[in-house]
């Protein structure tokens, strides 16, 4: 096996919790070096439990720093001549407090990339920015859940992992360029990037929003979730072939365009739930994916885990969900998670 695309590469992270450390993960998975240097209470994730800290900081190593003193500050620098870049989810006021911009750090390394990952923005202030309040800010909660319940949020962490996510690319983007730089992803951008459609339907169109039955996608019909036999199951028709091999299958006729299908929505959607009544979530599934029309059960995780056994991995002494990037001749280490200041406790000889 070769050594990952990223072998040799040195990133520093700085901060709690998730978007930071899931992105710089990412990159660990990739063969980054990731050091995280953590205050004297280390990552507010280790309080969380020993199992979350594992599924957001495997394969890092840790440097226990206080960036308070004289001292920290001197091995920050020394850490960052040496380093391709710097990732800090914090607070922006913490940020340059703790000298985390590239203009504070450019002295030490010029080449230097900082990333701030924050919720509105480097220069936005200190507003909480957690995933829900973020979801609840940009709209998310407000298209998510039944038309006729209040809003609702996903069942996990959208927000920061999407942002953790479009951190890594910002990263790696300048990285490549061969620059030093600033550069700045928040959460609040990030959501309203992933609205992408919904946002231009109504600045271009004039179409507000409105949250659906079932999931229901705006534009596809039909696309969404359906009750089945026994289950639910995922059905999405995106185009005219697809709606041709679903509705033989399931003894449907009419409605042959996407057109016809969009303006009388409420008709197709009774027709489908009927022919999809006579059957199982678990049957429909096997029976649409031999036609290539996309559909699946409706499964729980604990499902989803043990039909995707090549998804788990090892990680030191925690079973974690595998990287989702493959990259041919290459297997990530899945490293455990570091203990705090296992390689370097600048606060045991200050």
């Amino acid at each position: 096996m070769s050594a990952g695309p990223l072998a040799g590469i040195r990133i520093l992270e700085v901060g709690h919790i998730l978007a930071g450390p899931y992105a710089t993960m990412l990159l660990a998975d990739l063969g980054a070096e990731v050091t995280k240097l953590e205050p004297p209470g280390g990552d507010l994730s280790r309080q969380v439990s020993d199992a979350y800290f594992a599924s957001l900081n495997r394969g890092k190593r840790s440097i226990r720093l206080d960036l308070t003193g004289e001292a920290g500050q001197a091995r920050l620098h020394e850490l960052v001549a040496d380093a391709h870049a710097l990732l800090v989810n914090l607070k922006p006021s913490a940020i340059r407090n703790f000298g985390l911009t590239y203009e504070a750090l450019r002295p030490y390394n010029e080449k230097i990339v900082c990333v701030a990952l924050t919720g509105f923005g480097l220069s936005a202030g200190d507003d909480p920015a957690f995933d829900y309040v973020i979801q609840a800010a940009t709209g998310v909660a407000a298209l998510t859940g039944d038309p006729d319940g209040p809003p609702t949020l996903p069942g996990y962490s959208s927000a920061d992992n999407s942002a953790g996510m479009t951190a890594a690319l910002a990263l790696l983007a300048q990285i490549v360029s061969g620059r030093g730089g600033q550069l700045e992803v928040s959460l609040r951008d990030v959501m309203l990037s992933q609205l992408n459609y919904r946002a231009s339907a109504y600045l271009n169109d004039g179409v507000e929003p409105r949250r659906l039955p079932n999931g229901a996608h705006s534009y596809y019909v039909p696309a969404q979730l359906f009750p089945t036999a026994d289950g639910y199951l995922a059905l999405f028709v995106t185009h005219d072939g697809f709606w041709r091999k679903f509705s033989a299958e399931a003894g449907v006729t009419g409605f042959a365009t996407m057109a016809e299908r969009a303006s009388r929505r409420e008709e197709v959607l009774d027709v489908v739930t009927k022919a999809l009544a006579a059957d199982t979530a678990e049957n429909w599934e096997t029976r649409l994916k031999r036609l290539g029309v996309p559909a699946a059960k409706v499964r729980s995780l604990p499902e989803a885990l043990e039909r995707t056994p090549d998804m788990v991995v090892r990680a030191g002494d925690f079973r974690l969900v595998a990287s989702p990037i493959r990259v041919t001749g290459h297997e990530p280490a899945y490293g455990p998670p570091p203990r705090l200041g296992e390689h370097g406790d600048l606060l045991d000889s200050a």
